[in-house]
């Protein structure tokens, strides 16, 4: 019985010895060229979860073929009127930095006052790394 505990601890001290947390570098590498995706063309599958998204804040990716579709989308908002900035998009040694910022519509514009759902997608070569929202 003693020596089976002995086993049993030595295989655990060989796994956790295994085991480590791996420092991320997340300098810039270089910028990510991408392009803005049009509601037209947004892949059938996508736009079915986006739509099940929409009325709440989301982030999500979606892969196709040899891309890479990053959607920010802000939920549900009181007016019209809302636009999206994208500052940065860019590569980093272990992923893809998206940062997003959302634009409210000026005092001196006309809005519609039905409640909007603005989000922005994006599509890129898929550079196979986890993306990071901002």
């Amino acid at each position: 019985m003693l020596f089976a505990a002995a086993i049993g601890m030595l295989v655990i001290m060989e796994l956790a010895g295994g085991c480590g947390i791996e420092k991320t570098d997340g300098s810039k590498i270089s910028d990510m060229s991408y392009e803005m995706v049009e509601e037209e063309d947004i892949p059938k599958e996508l736009k079915g979860k986006i739509e099940e998204k929409k009325a709440a804040d989301f982030k999500l990716t979606y892969e196709s073929d040899s891309y890479l579709y990053v959607i920010r989308g802000y939920g549900e908002q009181e007016t019209g009127g809302y636009s999206i900035q994208i500052p940065e998009c860019y590569l980093t040694q272990n992923a893809v930095v998206f940062r997003t910022n959302l634009i409210g519509p000026t005092k001196d514009e006309k809005i519609n006052t039905a409640p909007s759902y603005p989000y922005v997608v994006v599509r890129m070569q898929n550079p196979d790394k986890n993306v990071i929202f901002q």
